[in-house]
């Protein structure tokens, strides 16, 4: 496996474009390409791969994007694409109609805050505004993290038990822009690790359907509640997606969480994407001075995995969710997870801090002062805004 120092759009372009040869055999592979700031790299390494049966297709926008990964996956083919802020927010009428039809395809999204005000730096307001979208949901904290989890991602969504589509997260420019040293996948590898591409209800020329005709209502809810059947196997399929991936690539990716010093914390906090390894630098500080912390890194998203959330909070007292995003009225996305899933622990006190919004720096020095609060906090209050000083 070549290692090689890049930046996270040029791997997870080399993970996209690898997944989709691989399926070279099958149906072979296609992606609608858009351009916006900051994933267009993205769509210039696929737009530069030479696929032996797959095309990237310019389109006129994010929304066309999104319609070609629909009408490729329903041809049988392995569809992914890439966009970002208000490119997501333009797609989301095909980005719902790709999960309703039970399609397994993988989109990257690079955080970057919604606008007006125009703003390109990492804000996570964009795809969790996608949060009731029939899609997986993960979100990665380094550039290894993203590429692992891109073909964790084409796994699960492939299943048979899923088949459903999967957004996997990176922050913009943190991630996106900076470079680091990656294990790339080989094709070889990859051809071992993802089996061909199955869409059992593709498009067949000897057997003529209509998809996204009208239904009734009681054909609508037996839809709904079989999406949310497929939602619920995505733990055991992912667990079995990681067992696989360290069989063939030789080193283990992390889970739905990554629970680190539960075990006998008081306190414990939460955090994702690349908040998580500045999480776990303080923590680390905190714990070599005896202070029982902990720390939980939350990758998967949709599903939210509360079985894994209540196990790693058993010892708890105090929890802190870092949300890099804000739900207007209401406060962080995260938290609000965190607070429904310990709504059954009234011994918790479970508190939110806004931080990084707009591509604020996250630093050390906030998330102690954000241990700090909380330790002296005896009962949870709104939202706290963790302001980037002027």
């Amino acid at each position: 496996m070549p290692r090689a120092l890049v930046t996270g759009n040029h791997a997870a372009g080399h993970a996209l474009a690898v997944a989709g040869e691989a399926n070279r055999c099958a149906r072979g592979c296609a992606g609608g390409a858009y351009p916006i700031t900051p994933q267009t790299e993205i769509i210039e390494f696929l737009r530069d791969y030479s696929f032996t049966r797959g095309r990237i297709v310019p389109v006129e926008s994010e929304h066309s994007a999104m319609g070609v990964c629909i009408g490729a996956s329903l041809a049988g083919a392995r569809a992914f694409t890439a966009s970002s802020s208000n490119g997501l927010a333009y797609m989301t009428e095909n980005v719902f109609a790709a999960g309703y039809y039970r399609l397994p395809i993988v989109m990257i999204a690079v955080n970057r805050t919604l606008g007006p005000p125009w703003n390109i730096w990492v804000d996570q307001g964009d795809s969790l505004a996608l949060r009731d979208a029939p899609w997986l949901q993960f979100y990665t904290e380094s550039h290894q993290d993203l590429v692992d989890t891109i073909l964790l991602a084409f796994r699960v969504a492939e299943d048979p038990r899923v088949l459903l589509p999967a957004l996997v997260a990176m922050d913009g420019f943190v991630t996106s822009h900076t470079q680091m040293v990656v294990d790339l996948p080989e094709l070889s590898q990859v051809d071992r690790y993802l089996p061909a591409c199955r869409v059992p209800h593709q498009l067949r020329r000897d057997h003529a359907v209509t998809f996204g005709g009208l239904t009734w209502p009681r054909e609508t809810e037996r839809h709904r509640r079989d999406i949310q059947q497929a939602m619920e196997q995505v733990p055991q399929v992912l667990a079995e997606a990681i067992d696989e991936f360290e069989k063939v690539f030789g080193r283990r990716p992390h889970g739905a969480i990554s629970a680190e010093h539960t075990a006998d914390a008081e306190t414990v906090l939460v955090a994702c994407n690349t908040m998580a390894r500045t999480l776990r630098g303080v923590v680390g500080a905190r714990r070599r001075k005896g202070e029982r912390i902990g720390m939980i890194k939350s990758k998967l998203f949709r599903p939210f995995p509360r079985a894994a959330i209540l196990a790693a909070t058993a010892a708890a007292k105090r929890v802190g969710v870092l949300d890099r995003n804000h739900s207007p009225g209401s406060g962080g996305i995260f938290w609000q997870e965190i607070a429904a899933t310990l709504h059954a622990r009234p011994d918790v006190l479970v508190q939110d801090y806004l931080v990084g919004l707009g591509g604020g720096d996250v630093t050390p020095q906030i998330i102690d002062e954000i241990i700090d609060d909380l330790a002296r906090r005896t009962a949870a209050a709104d939202p706290v805004w963790k302001e980037v000083a002027a």
